[in-house]
């Protein structure tokens, strides 16, 4: 059987004691283009910290290609970090640095490349972006779309075997968060990577997932394709994505 790249087993993780995450289980294979749905506050974003064990569990663990990185330190968690890229959700870019400095951070830090190849690096990402044109430019000086792309090919950089994406479109006008699903399908083709991205954006999520998770009360309310979540019988399903603020759900 196909070993899963991703295993969570029974996360648990509160705060303030108030459980976020209640029990959390799931597989993720290679090359899935994964999508978290839910309310805000639900979780969705904590859940992606502790796959990149930005945070620790209360309980259960993280499984990374047959590793749980909860009992990984120094080099080892770094290197597992590496194989991981992260698109935060307000793209957390230096405004001290250029564009192509703030792609290029990461490698600079790894201390890998020569001067060079660390360019070389950065303007073969900012293609893929199609950002090349902004390498020189400072996060002020462009749109928040183009922060986005520049964020995504920051993530890239390392040439990971997963990204991980935090609410991509949020902020962005319909067209520019279109562009963004573009890209997360395009790149997950090109690159060959797993993707996992948390959203409530019920048009990205149908665009550029295979399967889609519904993140409910601390845990996985659904699990399976658009067409499936198009079609479940269950009321909570029904009522978040149609948009309903009548049901079972209460608004926070």
């Amino acid at each position: 059987m196909t070993t899963p790249l991703i295993k969570v087993e029974g996360l648990r993780k509160s705060f303030n004691g108030q459980p976020i995450l209640d029990g959390v289980d799931f597989e993720i294979y290679r090359g899935e283009s994964v999508v978290v749905i839910g309310q805000s506050g639900c979780g969705k974003s904590v859940l992606l910290k502790h796959i990149m064990r930005l945070l620790e569990p209360d309980e259960g663990r993280v499984i990374f290609d047959g590793q749980d990185i909860g009992k990984l330190s120094g080099r080892d968690l770094n290197e597992v970090r590496l194989r991981i890229g992260m698109l935060f959700q307000s793209a957390a870019l230096f405004d001290s640095m250029t564009v192509a400095e703030n792609v290029g951070l990461c490698l600079k830090e790894m201390r890998r490349h020569t001067h060079a190849e660390r360019n070389r690096i950065v303007m073969e990402k900012l293609e893929l972006v199609g950002l090349t044109d902004a390498a020189s430019k400072k996060p002020d000086e462009i749109s928040g779309g183009m922060r986005k792309r520049v964020g995504l090919a920051r993530a890239i950089a390392t040439d990971p075997e997963m990204l991980l994406y935090d609410e991509p479109t949020t902020g962005l006008d319909p067209i520019t968060a279109d562009l963004i699903n573009d890209l997360i399908i395009d790149l997950t083709q090109k690159l060959d990577v797993t993707s996992i991205a948390v959203t409530h954006d019920m048009t990205a999520a149908y665009k550029v997932a295979s399967r889609i998770f519904m993140l409910y009360e601390g845990k996985i309310e659904f699990d399976g394709t658009p067409d499936e979540i198009r079609a479940s019988d269950k009321a909570t399903v029904q009522q978040f994505i149609t948009g309903r603020a009548k049901g079972p759900i209460k608004v926070r």
